[in-house]
């Protein structure tokens, strides 16, 4: 037996490759993202929107930026579920699996630094 035919036997290897793809795959479906303004923040005319599961948290941050008028000088700070910062690379899929409260997930944006 040749060592291709083996590896491509192992059905450990054959599942992981499988994970593999499915995790470059680009998820399409929706998240609900819910906006709610903390501290001397300005406060969003919509608080919900609808984002792409697999964009990365600084495309939330991206977002959320643009959406108060933002300059590239001002701070702000983002939080999920009043409780901690995620990293810009985080995906939202993943906050959303992990954090989701009632069908959102629940983003804070402050000026300043509120919790942690």
């Amino acid at each position: 037996m040749s060592t291709s035919t083996f590896i491509s036997d192992d059905p450990i290897l054959t599942e992981a490759n499988k994970a593999l793809e499915d995790y470059k795959k680009r998820d399409l479906s929706k998240v609900v993202v819910r906006f709610k303004a903390t501290g001397s923040a300005p406060i969003m005319k919509q608080n919900f929107y609808k984002i792409t599961a697999s964009n990365r948290f600084q495309t939330v941050i991206a977002f959320l930026r643009k959406e108060l008028g933002l300059k590239s000088s001002d701070s702000v700070f983002l939080y999920i579920n009043s409780s901690f910062s995620p990293a810009p690379d985080d995906t939202v899929s993943n906050l959303f699996k992990c954090f989701a409260t009632d069908g959102h997930l629940i983003v804070n944006y402050s000026s300043t630094a509120a919790w942690g």
